[in-house]
């Protein structure tokens, strides 16, 4: 059971419930989780082999996981709640878009809403990621626990009154600096388990605004890797977050969490 982080100094650290140890005090041939993430598909090393201590996660300050992300895809619509809510057609595809990595922020944030001129209504959605570690092209679905890594709380935001002027200016709305939230950590798939009941929580202000499982997914997350990967190839630090149960308005001053039961909680702060 493991779980892949980093520290805000950038130190690559490898855990359990117990704590936090250097990664390379596990294993010093991996000297950064971009290694570690090649590394993880056939098996990181163990917590109790490192010639360290553990420290307790609650005495780290971590930033995202990833430190040279690369392709982030995010998925719409993908809860069927989430659309019948939204008034949306349900999709008979993924659908899907990509954001660059200068939107990546790790925990805490913060989340920068853009000057008001440009958007006065923005969102924010917790979703569960989905982080590949091995080059891969068409992917089966019951190959893909072989591509990835594990998993990852993640907040995602939206300018909605930018794409609501055109659903051509998605990628526009999506992509403002600090508009993904990733960490604290990447946890293995050994460690969460059985998906289907894992339940995404958007919360904002510890108030729950929307809620639910990834059984409800129109396209589970085994899907998803796999049709992203006929799209294009699929490499280390690639993020699919798998679409959201619902969405918050944000403003200034707020707390925005994502909870992802067997994965991880993920907090960040709001401002202007």
């Amino acid at each position: 059971m493991t779980r892949l982080a980093r520290t805000a100094d950038g130190t690559a650290v490898l855990g359990n419930d117990e704590g936090f140890v250097p990664l390379a005090s596990a294993d010093p041939s991996l000297g950064s989780v971009d290694a570690a993430l090649r590394a993880a598909p056939d098996g990181l090393p163990d917590v109790a082999d490192a010639t360290a201590k553990p420290v307790p996660a609650a005495h780290l300050d971590f930033t995202s996981p990833i430190a040279d992300p690369g392709t982030l895809w995010g998925v719409g619509l993908n809860y069927a709640d989430h659309a019948a809510d939204l008034d949306e057609t349900r999709p008979d595809e993924p659908a899907s878009f990509c954001k660059p990595a200068t939107t990546l922020t790790g925990p805490g944030g913060p989340i920068r809403l853009p000057p008001t001129e440009i958007s006065n209504r923005v969102t924010a959605e917790a979703e569960l990621g989905v982080v590949i570690g091995r080059t891969c092209k068409d992917v089966d679905e019951a190959d893909v626990s072989d591509v990835v890594v594990g998993y990852v709380p993640i907040v995602d935001m939206t300018a909605e009154d930018v794409l609501q002027r055109n659903p051509r200016f998605l990628t526009r709305a999506k992509s403002f600096d600090s508009f993904l939230v990733v960490g604290p950590w990447i946890r293995t798939p050994d460690e969460v388990g059985d998906l289907t009941d894992v339940t995404v929580r958007t919360v904002r202000n510890d108030e729950t605004v929307a809620e639910n499982t990834v059984s409800r997914m129109l396209f589970p997350p085994e899907e998803l890797v796999s049709f992203h990967s006929r799209v294009m190839t699929l490499r280390p630090g690639d993020v699919i977050s798998t679409g959201t149960p619902g969405a918050g308005v944000i403003s200034p001053g707020d707390e925005v969490r994502a909870e992802i039961e067997g994965v991880g909680s993920l907090d960040a702060s709001v401002v202007r």
